[in-house]
């Protein structure tokens, strides 16, 4: 008999509503194992593919990964839809039923608590990017100038693009901060990852806000004017996603437990 896993994508109450017609991993059914006052979606997945060896190969497939995700991500969003869930990591696996039925008696006060963080909540994203361009410096003039070698002149050039060109980044960030400081004033949490890699998201300038704001649905529109202002009033290019199921905040940090 082939060997087993319990794969899980999200936590939610036991009382909240599954999603319906939703397949899983490789188009595993999905189901609710309740224990208390919360529930977990659970898909059956194969040892050999999730199990410590399978996975550390797999996770080298972009293909296989890709599809994973997506196949992840579409019962977490299908389960978002009709109630509120907090997201598990990709390939959190149990070895059955019944550990993960442990693991929601151990953590439930944990659990419950990012339920009760993001239930009438929604993430949104704001990214914001300055376009810099490299400032060319005063010419120098006067005698000094026409002293100077030809190769001086050169450096000195290069080493006044360089300041303009740190001023202008140093403006830019000041603008972020505080377009960010208006929206996290609306905001009940706040996340401020890392600028994303350049080459890998494909965007032109300088990213200097890369915000997940966490916003109570009664001041959606709120927070969404509030973006607008931050448009019209700075030189920043700011851009506005979602709403989304709240994946920054709602993730749970869960260790394999077998």
């Amino acid at each position: 008999m082939t060997e087993t896993l319990s794969y899980v994508y999200a936590i939610l109450r036991h009382d909240a509503a599954p999603p319906s017609e939703v397949k899983g991993i490789a188009g595993a059914e999905v189901r609710k194992v309740a224990a208390g006052e919360l529930a977990a979606l659970v898909s059956t997945v194969s040892a050999e593919e999730f199990g410590e060896q399978g996975l550390r190969e797999h996770l080298e497939d972009l293909r296989w990964l890709e599809r994973t995700v997506w196949e992840h991500n579409s019962v977490v969003d299908a389960a978002a839809a009709v109630a509120t869930v907090a997201p598990l990591a990709l390939a959190t696996v149990y070895y059955d039923d019944d550990r993960v039925r442990a693991a929601l008696q151990e953590r439930a006060e944990e659990f419950l608590g990012v339920l009760d963080l993001i239930t009438g909540r929604t993430e949104w994203g704001v990214k914001a990017y300055a376009e810099l361009s490299a400032p060319e410096g005063a010419e120098d003039s006067g005698e000094d100038a026409q002293a100077e070698s030809p190769g001086r002149a050169y450096l000195g050039k290069l080493r006044k693009r360089k300041e303009g060109r740190a001023r202008a980044e140093g403006e830019a960030v000041e603008r972020a901060g505080e377009v960010h400081e208006a929206l996290a004033a609306i905001a009940d949490a706040v996340r401020v990852p890392p600028p994303q890699n350049k080459d890998l998201a494909g965007y032109q300038g300088m990213m200097v806000l890369n915000g997940a704001y966490l916003v109570d649905d009664a001041r959606t529109e709120e927070f969404r004017a509030a973006v607008d202002e931050a448009v019209r009033d700075s030189s920043l290019r700011v851009e506005l996603t979602g709403p989304w199921a709240p994946y920054s905040f709602a993730v749970v940090d869960v260790e394999e437990r077998r």
